[in-house]
């Protein structure tokens, strides 16, 4: 049984709520779930204390037994001092414009 810390999406259309729970990594997003480890809430704002609460205890218990987080609560549980900050992954960049298009782009500009 693989054990995920994850977001469990909650509250209404345009309004959301996020339980940060452990869950068997088979279970539905919304599904069952272990324990409720705490909460996110995206709509305060970034520097907000309420909009990430953690319970550092439960969260380094489920770690010990060999619980992985995503890649969002990963970076929650750095934050939080509760785990190592995982590294950045590149934003994606956008591709460059085709061969045709780049030679039409070259033409008129001199």
């Amino acid at each position: 049984m693989g054990l995920k810390i994850r977001l469990a999406r909650a509250g209404a259309k345009r309004r959301p709520y996020y339980h940060i729970v452990v869950a068997d990594s088979r279970s539905p997003r919304d599904g069952r779930f272990i324990e409720k480890v705490g909460s996110y809430n995206p709509m305060l704002p970034a520097e907000h204390a309420e909009r990430v609460r953690l319970v550092d205890e439960r969260v380094r218990h489920w770690l010990g037994q060999g619980a992985l987080a995503t890649d969002r609560v990963a970076r929650f549980l750095g934050r939080a001092g509760l785990a190592p900050m995982p590294a950045w992954r590149e934003q994606p960049h956008q591709s460059a414009p085709k061969k045709k298009a780049q030679e039409r782009a070259a033409k008129a500009a001199g």
